[in-house]
């Protein structure tokens, strides 16, 4: 990505740093949350709940995770009708090929199943 085309290059930069981050956090509160649990297991404890850190930590990766997504995104396009007639002919968009009807019914009247039941009309 070139850093003269991008408005922000700086916030684009934030916003990977905040996803390194928040991963990072995020895989340490859960290597964080399976020790505590084996060495619960260990002591004969039944499991209980989780510390005040590790719950801090995985919300703090949570954070740092929608932020730097947030910072992450491409620049949003504009969705109105005039914009997509800017890209478009009236002539593409007018064709009405929605419409058309490909399939024919000429199988149908020339089978011989067809064929025969008309004679026995007549």
């Amino acid at each position: 990505m070139d850093a003269s085309r991008t408005p922000f290059p700086t916030l684009i930069m934030t916003g990977r740093l905040f996803l390194l981050l928040a991963t990072l956090a995020i895989f340490h509160a859960a290597y964080s949350t399976y020790e505590h649990l084996s060495h619960l297991k260990a002591l004969g404890r039944p499991g209980g709940s989780l510390p005040q850190s590790i719950i801090l930590e995985t919300l703090v990766g949570l954070v740092l995770g929608i932020l730097g997504a947030s910072l992450n995104a491409p620049e949003l396009k504009e969705i109105t009708w005039a914009s997509e007639m800017q890209k478009h002919k009236i002539d593409e968009m007018d064709s009405r090929l929605g419409f058309a009807s490909f399939v024919t019914r000429g199988r149908n009247i020339l089978s011989s199943s067809s064929k025969s039941s008309a004679k026995e009309i007549q």
